[in-house]
C-alpha cells in the first residue's frame, strides 16, 4: 500500500495529465464524429438540392426551347414578313429617287429649292425607314418570347393570342412611322448632306433617333403599338381583317385574352424589359454600323458625304427584316447574355406547362 502511495505521489501529475489528454481526446473524437455526421447529412441534402435544381433547370430549358420553337417556326417569321411588306410599302422612297434622277439629267426640270426639299425628305425618310425596321425587328424578337402561356389555351385561343404578334404591322405601324419620322427629323435637322459622315457618326445618329423615339411620349407609350389596349375592339378588328381571320373564326373568351394581354403589358413595361430592349437596340445598331462601315472605310475613315450614304442606309431596312432563321440581327439579339438572363428569370417566375 505504501509503495502504491509512493507511486501515486511520484507520478500523480503525469497520470492526471495523461487522463486529461485521454478525456480530451475522447471528447474531440465524439465532437468529430458528430460533426462528420452533420456533414454527411448536409451533403445528402445538398445532393438532393442539386438534383432538384437540375430538374428545374431542365424544365426551364425545355420550356424555353418550346417557346423558341414556336417563335422560330410560326410567330416571328410570319410577323416579320408582314412587317417588312408594310414598311416597304408605307416608306417607299422610289418616287423621291426617281424625281432626283430626272432632275439630275435635266437641271432645269427641278428648281433648286424643290431639289433641296426632295433631298431633305429623302434624308429623313431613309433614316426613318431603317430606324423603324430596326426598332420593330428588335421589339418583335423580344415580344414573341413573352407570349409564354399559350400551352394552357385551346387551339383557337393559341391562334388568337399568337396573332397579337401581327398587331404592330397591322395596327401600330402608322403611329410608329409617324413618331419615328418626327424623331429622325429632329435629330437630323443640323446634319448637312454634303458633310462627311463616318460610321461612328452613323451609330450616334441612329442611337439618338431611337432614344428620342422611345421618349417622345408618356413612359412606355410605345406598348400600344405592340399590344392591343381594348380586347373587344381588337376582336372586332380581327373578325373584319383581311389577314386570314373571318367572321366564323372562334375567338377565345375575352376575359382570358384580356388577362393574358394585361400580363404581357406588365412585362413589357417592367424596368427589366426596358433594360433588355435598350441593350438589344444598341447591339443591333452596332451590327448595322459594322455593315455600313465597309462602305465608308471603317471607323478610322474621314467618311463620305451623307447624300452618298443614303442609298445604303435605305437598303439596310431589308436585311433587318429578313427571315429570322438567317437574320444575323435577330441572332445578335438572341445571343445577348442580358436577354437570356431576362427570359430565364421571367420563365422561372411563371408556372410551367405540364
Amino acid at each position: 500500500m505504501l509503495s502504491l502511495r509512493g507511486f501515486w505521489g511520484r507520478y500523480r501529475r503525469k497520470i492526471l495529465i495523461s487522463l486529461g489528454v485521454l478525456g480530451s481526446g475522447y471528447f474531440v473524437y465524439k465532437l468529430y464524429e458528430s460533426h462528420s455526421r452533420r456533414l454527411s447529412d448536409l451533403e445528402r441534402q445538398l445532393d438532393g438540392a442539386r438534383q432538384v435544381d437540375e430538374l428545374i433547370k431542365n424544365q426551364l430549358h425545355a420550356h424555353f426551347e418550346n417557346i423558341q420553337r414556336i417563335s422560330d417556326t410560326t410567330t416571328l417569321p410570319y410577323a416579320m414578313h408582314y412587317l417588312r411588306s408594310r414598311i416597304s410599302e408605307d416608306l417607299d422612297l422610289s418616287h423621291l429617287t426617281e424625281k432626283l434622277m430626272q432632275g439630275k439629267g435635266h437641271s432645269s426640270s427641278l428648281a433648286v429649292k424643290e431639289k433641296l426639299e426632295l433631298w431633305e425628305r429623302l434624308k429623313i425618310l431613309s433614316f426613318t425607314r431603317t430606324a423603324a425596321s430596326l426598332w420593330s425587328m428588335t421589339v418583335l424578337c423580344l415580344y414573341v418570347r413573352v407570349q409564354d402561356e399559350i400551352d394552357s389555351l385551346g387551339r383557337h385561343g393559341q391562334q388568337d393570342f399568337l396573332a397579337t404578334a401581327d398587331y404592330l404591322a397591322t395596327y401600330g405601324i402608322n403611329s410608329l412611322v409617324m413618331n419615328m419620322q418626327s424623331a429622325a427629323r429632329e435629330v437630323l435637322k443640323d446634319k448637312q448632306l454634303k458633310e462627311p459622315f463616318t460610321a461612328v457618326q452613323l451609330r450616334e445618329t441612329m442611337i439618338q433617333i431611337l432614344q428620342r423615339f422611345m421618349n417622345i411620349g408618356e413612359p412606355n407609350y410605345w406598348i400600344s403599338y405592340v399590344v392591343p389596349e381594348n380586347v373587344n375592339d381588337y376582336k372586332q378588328q380581327m373578325a373584319m381583317s383581311d389577314t386570314g381571320f373571318d367572321d366564323s373564326s372562334i375567338i377565345m373568351d375575352a376575359s382570358k385574352l384580356e388577362h393574358l394581354l394585361f400580363e404581357t403589358r406588365a412585362v413589357l413595361s417592367s424596368p427589366d424589359f426596358r433594360n433588355a430592349l435598350e441593350i438589344s437596340l444598341n447591339k443591333v445598331v452596332d451590327v448595322l454600323t459594322e455593315d455600313v462601315g465597309i462602305h465608308v472605310g471603317g471607323t478610322s475613315s474621314s467618311g463620305v458625304p451623307l447624300a452618298k450614304l443614303l442609298p445604303q442606309i435605305t437598303w439596310l431596312s431589308l436585311p433587318l427584316l429578313d427571315e429570322p432563321g438567317s437574320n444575323k440581327f435577330v441572332q445578335s439579339v438572341r445571343s445577348l447574355p442580358e436577354v437570356e438572363l431576362f427570359y430565364t428569370l421571367l420563365y422561372a417566375n411563371m408556372p410551367l406547362a405540364s
